[in-house]
């Protein structure tokens, strides 16, 4: 179990993230057109996973927008906004935004990605959503890098996901 604050308070997470040099488990996420996606889709690119609570705070947003900035220049990889979200919500979101360089995806039908890679939060006032990490996979789904970000309203460190990218 994570141990993660909300603004100083104390919460934790259902698990601990994948480990650097595992497999990352496959999941089947709804995209803004209601379609499906899994991480199998992504096979041959490198991938970041930017998991966040909910597109509606500033800091999860935030997220959203400078990943979208740095995906701009990346070769072989996409990068995958995930939260539980309503699709509807984030498709309007980067629609908004101009955000164009990443996809965002909902864990809203079933909560198992949050589930599988143990980042649902157990307890406090965002109890069932997806605390704030970011996952770096190479092509072959192998996890490079992990950030499980100790304070939620905190961004993740770009700099250090886009350097393990390389």
């Amino acid at each position: 179990m994570a141990k993660i604050t909300l603004q100083g308070n104390a919460i934790n997470t259902i698990g601990n993230l994948t480990a650097v040099g595992q497999k990352a488990p496959d999941f089947e996420l709804v995209k803004n057109d209601l379609s499906k996606s899994k991480l199998s889709d992504y096979v041959g690119k490198k991938v970041v996973l930017n998991i966040f609570p909910s597109l509606d705070t500033g800091t999860c947003a935030a997220s959203v927008r400078n990943f979208n900035k740095e995906a701009a220049n990346l070769e072989n990889t996409k990068v995958l906004c995930i939260s539980r979200d309503l699709p509807f919500a984030q498709g309007r979101f980067c629609g908004a935004e101009g955000i164009k360089n990443v996809e965002t995806l909902s864990d809203f039908a079933s909560g198992k990605f949050g589930t599988d890679y143990q980042l649902q939060i157990a307890d406090g006032p965002l109890a069932n959503l997806n605390s704030r990490a970011v996952i770096v996979l190479d092509e072959k789904g192998i996890v490079k890098y992990t950030e499980q970000v100790p304070e939620i309203v905190d961004e993740p460190n770009y700099e250090k996901a886009i350097a393990a990218l390389k």
